[in-house]
């Protein structure tokens, strides 16, 4: 980490700070910088893959918040291409939603040339549908405009899972630029930030139940003033009980570390040292390529391997 982000986290530890309205803080400087309606930081992006699920199955009811993961009964199906699933998608059904797999990536199976389309993910809708899960990469499908249209032509909400996909710094836009939801960023690696800090932003009511499930809920309703731009108390009948995602909690550290790095990386203060380690990369790639071919020169086995 960058001496100013230890230094901030250094500072943050001395003192003693109101943790929702750092959160509140935390949402401004995140929506400023991203674009989102509002922000929230939580200890990862795996943690807000959960928060981000959580939030969409309950919403502001504070009776169902305070049931997760148990969705019996209710609405809890998050629809997700086969070849977005990972080992991170147990973080979507840890809040208690159902995946839905659509789709077949019949080139990395080698039993054709299609991948998943966009008219899957219709097909799946059902009353039971919650909303749409999508893992961002450069080579994912079917492109993700055409997921967001097809989930927001039925009133569903698409959470992404972007959490490699910084830098570079226009993706701190790009996926609310193009209409999603949630997206969850990771804050570590080459963002330099802490390494269990994450991002999740988008639409200012699904941010307002992960605060809910995230944020120390021991407050009686009469007395608690939270940020009205966090949480909009008069949204809620009464305060849920700590919910999935308060063993998640972020600490002042990691909180006023992230928004340090969240500055520096926003302003570009990595892009000389990134331009020089992708020098190194390219060095590496050409001298293998070169290799390579020498191999396939003169060397008939290393030329057949090759093949």
């Amino acid at each position: 980490m960058p001496d100013e982000v230890v230094q901030a986290m250094s500072d943050a530890a001395s003192a003693s700070l109101n943790m929702v309205e750092l959160q509140a803080v935390a949402s401004r400087q995140i929506a400023e910088v991203t674009g989102a309606e509002t922000g929230h930081i939580t200890s990862g992006a795996a943690a807000g893959l959960t928060l981000g699920t959580a939030a969409i199955l309950a919403g502001m009811n504070p009776g169902i918040l305070d049931r997760l993961p148990d969705t019996t009964g209710i609405a809890n199906e998050m629809i997700i291409s086969r070849e977005h699933r990972n080992g991170y998608d147990h973080s979507i059904r840890v809040a208690g939603a159902k995946l839905i797999d659509v789709g077949m990536n019949e080139q990395v199976a080698g039993a054709g040339v299609r991948r998943t389309e966009a008219w899957e993910y219709e097909a799946a809708i059902t009353d039971s549908t919650v909303g749409v899960a999508y893992s961002a990469t450069k080579t994912s499908q079917p492109p993700l405009e055409e997921v967001i249209r097809v989930a927001h032509e039925h009133g569903l909400p698409v959470l992404v899972d972007a959490a490699a996909q910084l830098p570079s710094i226009a993706n701190l836009r790009r996926f609310i630029d193009m209409g999603v939801d949630l997206v969850v960023f990771s804050w570590d690696k080459a963002l330099r930030g802490p390494q269990s800090a994450g991002i999740i932003c988008g639409k200012r009511e699904l941010i307002a139940s992960v605060a809910l499930q995230h944020l120390d809920m021991d407050e009686y309703f009469e007395i608690w003033d939270p940020p009205e731009d966090l949480i909009p108390k008069s949204a809620i009948k009464g305060i849920p009980r700590h919910g999935v995602g308060r063993g998640f909690k972020a600490s002042k550290e990691n909180i006023v570390g992230l928004l340090t790095a969240l500055r520096l990386f926003s302003q570009g203060a990595y892009a000389d040292e990134a331009a020089s380690q992708r020098g190194y990369l390219e060095y590496i790639a050409d001298s293998i390529s070169v290799c390579r071919l020498s191999l396939g020169l003169f060397c008939p086995m290393a030329r057949a391997a090759l093949s």
